[in-house]
This record gives C-alpha cells, sequence and structure tokens, in this order.
C-alpha cells in the first residue's frame, strides 16, 4: 500500500487544512487540464475536514505507486460519461486508480468462457455479461455455461473483431469519454468505503462543479453521471448533481445487472468489446 509520512517537511500548506506535499504531489500524474481542480479538490477536503489529508499521509493505502488521481488521465474535454464506482480494489495488484479496472486481469476469455481472473472479479464478470447481452451475443436467458463458451470461442478465433484484454476494455472506455472515478479515491481496510467516500465527498463537488462549468462554458450539455451501487449514488446528494444527465444501477456484483435494461441500452451503442482494429 501507498505509505507517506506526513512531518513538518512535507506538509505543502501549514495551518488548519494542511495538505501534505506527498499528497499533492500524486497530482503530477493526472492530465495538467486537471491540475487546478485536483489541487482546489484537496484543499475542499482539508477544509472540510482537517487533519483527514495528514492522517492519510501518513498511513497505508490503496491504490500503491502514485496512482491516486490516476483516473483523471482522461483530459477534461474529453469526459462524457463519469462512471462511479466505490471505493480501489482491495489488493495492491487489483487497485489501479481506474473503478472496476482489476489489475490483476489481463486476458478475458477461456477455452471454457470467460478466464479464470475475470470470473473471480465478480462485479467486471457481470459487467462483461450485460456488455455480451447488449451487443446480442449473449441472450439474456443465457448467460452461463455453454452459452459463454461459444462466445469465447468465437471471440478467440484468428481475425476476431473482439478485444482479447482488460486494457483493451479500459482503452474502449476511455475512447468513449469515460472518467473511471471512484466514490472513495483509497481504500484502506479499517476504513468502510461509505465513510471513506464521506471524506471524499468535497473532492467530488469540485470536481463535477468544473465539469459542469466546462460543460456551460462550451454551452454543451454535461457528462452522464453514471452511478453504480450505493456508495456511487451518494453523489446524488450533492446539488450540482442536477445539472448531470444520471444513469443509476444497482452495482455490477449484483447478478440482477446483468439484466438491467437501461445499462445494456446505454453501453449498447458503444461496443465496448470491439476491437479498434474492427470498427464496424
Amino acid at each position: 500500500m501507498t505509505k507517506a509520512r506526513s512531518t513538518t517537511s512535507c506538509i505543502a500548506h501549514h495551518g488548519v487544512g494542511a495538505i501534505p506535499a506527498a499528497i499533492e504531489a500524486l497530482i503530477a500524474m493526472a492530465d495538467p487540464s486537471w491540475h487546478d481542480v485536483l489541487s482546489a479538490g484537496l484543499k475542499a477536503v482539508a477544509a472540510a475536514q482537517p487533519g483527514y489529508l495528514e492522517m492519510l499521509a501518513a498511513a497505508d493505502f490503496l491504490p500503491t505507486e502514485g496512482r491516486l488521481f490516476a483516473a483523471f488521465s482522461q483530459p477534461i474535454d474529453r469526459v462524457r460519461f463519469v462512471l462511479a464506482g466505490e471505493a480501489p480494489y482491495p489488493r495492491p495488484v487489483s487497485a489501479t486508480g481506474f473503478c472496476f479496472m482489476d489489475g490483476a486481469v489481463d486476458g478475458l476469455w477461456s477455452a471454457t468462457g470467460l478466464s479464470k481472473p475475470v470470473n473471480r472479479a465478480t462485479s467486471l464478470r457481470n459487467f462483461m455479461k450485460m456488455l455480451l447481452v447488449a451487443d446480442g451475443k449473449l441472450r439474456p436467458a443465457a448467460t452461463n455455461g455453454s452459452a459463454i463458451s461459444e462466445v469465447a470461442f468465437v471471440a478467440q478465433m484468428e481475425g476476431s473483431s473482439m478485444i482479447q484484454t482488460l486494457p483493451a476494455l479500459q482503452a474502449n472506455l476511455l475512447a468513449n469519454g469515460f472518467l473511471l472515478l471512484n466514490a472513495a479515491l483509497v481504500f484502506r481496510p479499517e476504513v468502510p468505503p461509505l465513510k471513506e467516500a464521506l471524506a471524499w465527498r468535497p473532492f467530488m463537488n469540485v470536481v463535477l462543479t468544473a465539469l459542469n462549468n466546462f460543460s456551460s462554458g462550451k454551452k454543451q450539455d454535461g457528462p452522464t453521471l453514471v452511478l453504480w451501487g450505493k456508495v456511487a449514488t451518494q453523489v446524488q446528494i450533492l446539488s450540482v448533481s442536477a445539472f448531470f444527465p444520471r444513469a443509476v444501477s444497482e452495482h455490477p456484483y449484483n447478478l440482477s445487472f446483468i439484466q438491467n435494461r437501461p445499462m445494456q441500452e446505454l453501453f449498447g451503442a458503444m461496443h465496448l468489446l470491439r476491437s479498434k482494429a474492427h470498427p464496424h
């Protein structure tokens, strides 16, 4: 887990609501279009909950490798959807800083269906099945066993139009304008995700306000908020969320997510499982 010692030398701003330099330095991983917004977001967190960021800087948390703001690699002018997850995966290898993108997963397919790593990642597995239903590759009433095996066989054939890896799925999501952001940017095993998300709510408010201001300045609709699960739907408490279209569903951990028609309709037109080498 990431760990940075909060000492006098690593404090960027002294006094109440101090921002540890070790935390602020992580902004560098984000696209430059976000730097001022992220700095303002950290200041909002520090003002709302003095001492939280200093405590975080002195603690172990996920994601590691400086990836706290990795999701903001998507430039602000390309954001068309904000997919809000709950919190980073609770395993160092899995927590990448992008919601629902499990770093322990590479290949998507196996000889018998979805790969073992995909099947172990319940939310990802159900998301994949929902996408296959939306693409018409699975019938809603048949998403297990032999049906998945048939799809996997076709997917792995030479010249297949389907993507083969999770990084390819992430690339397709980014190409469609997704900001893959967790409501709680960090995971600590001793802190419930809902409590952690509460600490980051002022940050989320700053991010959404920036997106709203950008869209208003361009005289265009703001990005759609795609909210999955109890923690993510807390984003709706923020008054600024009223300015955005919203698509809300149960968490993909639930089997019912596979059959969620609004999600199938939202993602169906994107063909996220199609390789960029086969756009049509």
